[in-house]
């Protein structure tokens, strides 16, 4: 298994360390860092913090993800679906928490809402030019491959 080192700061007392739920688990868990219960409307969006600042080495980058059980259960994931932490980035990890269920919906103190993915990644440079490569597929956009 390769492992790295994430330095972890905590903001708030009450933060908790990110957890892994099994030793081959991909994700770590982030915990919700609020006083209180936090309700949720339906199809509403809140920020919930996890009381936490990351040090993510160079190369790598943060993927925040939902945990399946509270967004198949509950209807609630990250507002864009995947959050992505950069590197530089130095500030408390928040998460826009969204109802995607027609109910009201509560975030618990110290529950665990997302998980996070580190990962490497690539950066490209961009270059403007007046023609593209050909392929087979040309401009075909979506479903232009086929339904099956």
């Amino acid at each position: 298994m390769n492992n790295i080192q994430i330095k972890v700061k905590k903001l708030k007392p009450n933060a908790i360390m990110p957890t892994r739920g099994t030793e081959y688990a991909a994700g770590a868990d982030l915990y919700a860092c609020i006083d209180s219960p936090v309700i949720i409307a339906p199809h509403e969006t809140v920020m919930i913090g996890t009381g936490l600042a990351m040090e993510i080495p160079e190369g790598y980058a943060g993927l925040i993800y939902p945990r399946s059980g509270i967004a198949s259960k509950r209807g609630l994931a990250p507002a864009n679906k995947v959050g992505v932490v950069d590197p530089d980035y130095r500030g408390e990890f928040m998460v826009a928490m969204h109802n995607h269920s027609s109910k009201p919906a509560s975030i618990e103190p110290g529950e665990r809402i997302v998980q996070l993915v580190i990962t490497p990644f690539l950066t490209a440079d961009f270059s403007e030019t007046d023609e593209l490569s050909g392929t087979v597929r040309g401009e075909g956009g979506f479903g232009s491959t086929g339904v099956r």
